[in-house]
């Protein structure tokens, strides 16, 4: 994956003219640019080493906030852990969250993300009531569903290509507090993760699993929760351990996932059950690990994460679990998930119907590639595609075929925006 250097250029003035589209904005780059929040995408969405990036990180104050309906307007530089601390106290939630507090409001929306909820809430996007776009010839453009609607759905999952996000209006979801009814349970094989998922769905808001990807069968720890009525549990511990330094190789090879996969089953066996538990190790079970990308050593590592419709999903999902296998380059926290019947709103957007499987892999080179290769085989026979937020290698082809709605958004895109992934898959 590209690491290039880029030239970061504060859009911190950005929003004192975007509040008042009578003013003329600064000059943008006249070169190629990029929008960019935290920069925390896997891929190569957020890199743009031939041209400018566009920080949106100065960009972080609330700007309104009705306590009667829950609507929150933002500028896009702030983070969803800041919304989270600031209003779950207050009895107000992010509607969605993906597995990280670590992305920006701008960021969220341009990649449409998704969380444990998918078939009660949707996609972020969903979530997203209006944005404010500045596009490269200075334009200033209010979007929603009833206003330049075309252009708010390229932008919902647009990967920043269709301009900068400097504000935005979102939905947030009454709670009793930061808490959550949580629920374990073991499951033996895919089709009992299936099953637990069809009979979890109209009672449980949050369903998420962890596969053992090294087991024969597909085993795993089936998680769900709803957000608590209890407000006065004693905090969880938040925080924990961080990686001290980038080791000369990687710390995950196949005798290290192995034992992790065993130990982490029979630890979550145990302690199956339910209890009371904080949003943050619920939602965000990694962000406790600082720096944990540092384990995969100086070569880093890939995400794989794909969505494969329900029908024939099970055979295929098995497949890949075999083919995983058998490589010796297992994951240790592939997370499996089933997605609601809702299409995403946006015209890239990644979450629709179906199965989807999230895995790290440490980078080997061609090995490593000659795995996607026969896990992508898989995954089109399946009629499913790659999530392009954190893909890193997907081809042309591929992308394409999984994203048809891309000739209809390429009539949105900015013309001088471009990022390494927008070249690989789209040309430009």
């Amino acid at each position: 994956m590209e690491t290039a250097p880029h030239n970061v250029v504060s859009a911190g003035t950005l929003q004192t003219f975007a509040r008042d589209a009578s003013f003329n904005l600064p000059p943008l780059p006249t070169e190629t640019w990029l929008p960019r929040g935290l920069g925390s995408s896997y891929g190569d969405v957020c890199l743009n080493p031939s041209g400018k990036l566009v920080s949106s990180l100065s960009l972080n104050n609330f700007l309104a906030f009705d306590h009667e309906t829950g609507v929150l307007q933002v500028e896009a530089g702030v983070t969803l852990g800041e919304i989270q601390r600031v209003f779950a106290p207050q009895g107000w939630m992010l509607a969605v969250t993906p597995g990280t507090q670590f992305v920006t409001i701008g960021g969220a929306i341009g990649n449409d993300v998704h969380g444990k909820n998918h078939h009660a809430r949707g996609t972020f996007g969903d979530n997203t009531l209006s944005i404010t776009l500045v596009r490269s010839n200075g334009e200033v453009l209010n979007c929603s569903r009833s206003q330049n609607a075309e252009l708010f759905s390229a932008t919902i999952g647009g990967l920043g290509l269709t301009g900068f996000i400097t504000s935005a209006t979102i939905q947030l979801q009454s709670v009793a507090g930061a808490y959550l009814d949580t629920e374990n349970l073991v499951f033996q094989d895919s089709g009992e993760f299936l099953s637990l998922s069809d009979d979890s769905e109209p009672d449980w808001q949050y369903i998420v699993s962890w596969i053992d990807c090294t087991s024969k069968h597909g085993r795993g720890i089936f998680m769900r929760g709803n957000n608590s009525a209890e407000s006065k549990v004693p905090q969880t511990k938040v925080g924990g351990p961080t990686v001290p330094f980038k080791p000369p190789v990687s710390l995950i090879n196949k005798a290290s996932v192995f034992a992790f996969n065993q130990a982490y089953f029979n630890l979550n066996r145990a302690k199956a059950g339910t209890t009371v538990t904080h949003y943050q190790p619920f939602f965000y079970p990694l962000d406790s690990v600082q720096r944990w990308n540092l384990a995969y050593g100086p070569k880093g590592f890939f995400q794989y994460q794909m969505v494969i419709p329900r029908e024939g999903g099970r055979e295929a999902l098995d497949e890949i679990l075999t083919q995983i296998r058998k490589s010796g380059q297992g994951s240790f926290l592939a997370v499996l998930k089933t997605f609601g019947s809702d299409a995403g709103p946006g015209l890239l957007s990644f979450a629709r119907p179906g199965i989807t499987l999230a895995l790290d892999f440490t980078n080997r080179g061609e090995v490593s590639e000659a795995l996607f290769k026969r896990l992508d085989s898989v995954v089109l026979e399946a009629g499913g595609t790659l999530n392009p937020s954190k893909d890193a290698r997907m081809s042309r082809q591929m992308f394409e075929v999984g994203f048809p709605n891309f000739a209809e958004f390429e009539k949105h895109r900015d013309p001088l925006i471009s990022s390494s992934m927008s070249r690989r898959l789209m040309g430009w």
